[in-house]
This record gives C-alpha cells, structure tokens and sequence, in this order.
C-alpha cells in the first residue's frame, strides 16, 4: 500500500508543475512552461489512473485535490510571490487535517 501512496504523491507532484507551469506560460505563449502543462498534467491523469485500481475513486480525488492545492498555493508564493493569508494557511491546514482524518481512519480509504 505504500507504493500507492508513493505513486498518488508522484502525481500530486506533477499536477503541481502543470498547474505552476500553466501560470508560467502566459496563457500558452511560452513555449516550454506550455509543455510543462502537458507533461505535469498528462503524467498526474497517469499516475491517477494507475492508484485508481487501489483505492476508491473519491478516496483518491480528495487525497490528490487536496494536496494539490496546498503544493499550488505553496509554490504560487514561493516562485511567483503569490500571497497566502493567515485565513489561507488555516484552511489548508484544515485540508491536511482532512486528508489525515480519511487515511488513519476511514475504512473505505483502500479497497
């Protein structure tokens, strides 16, 4: 089960590069943050796909949507100087927290 999980925050990982590289390539007129897009989000589906016959399909979105929001948010501040709120920072803990509640102890997390 750990090798889903390595996998599902394989693509948590590149669905952060294609949405930072959808931000970096001005609306697709820069050519390699345009490839960028494609690979992170074309390799996130992929990854998905694959954790998909492991664990449930809400189960796995929540797990993914969640975390990519957080690594967005952190990386929209940290290359783009994007500002995060304290509201912001608290909600995303709460998102943690969630994710962390299904994990440890939710019954329907693997299948």
């Amino acid at each position: 089960m750990l090798k889903v999980y390595l996998i599902l925050l394989l693509a948590v990982l590149c669905e952060g590069l294609g949405t930072t590289s959808l931000q970096a390539s001005q609306q697709f007129t820069r050519f390699w943050p345009s490839v960028g897009v494609v690979a992170g989000f074309g390799s996130a589906f992929y990854l998905m796909m694959i954790v998909l016959r492991y664990m449930p399909l809400g189960i796995t979105y929540a797990v993914w949507s969640g975390l990519g929001i957080c690594l967005t948010a952190f990386l929209g501040w940290l290359i783009f100087k994007q500002g995060i709120d304290m509201a912001a920072v608290i909600g995303m803990g709460l998102i943690i927290a969630g994710i962390a509640v299904i994990n440890l102890f939710s019954k329907t997390a693997t299948h």
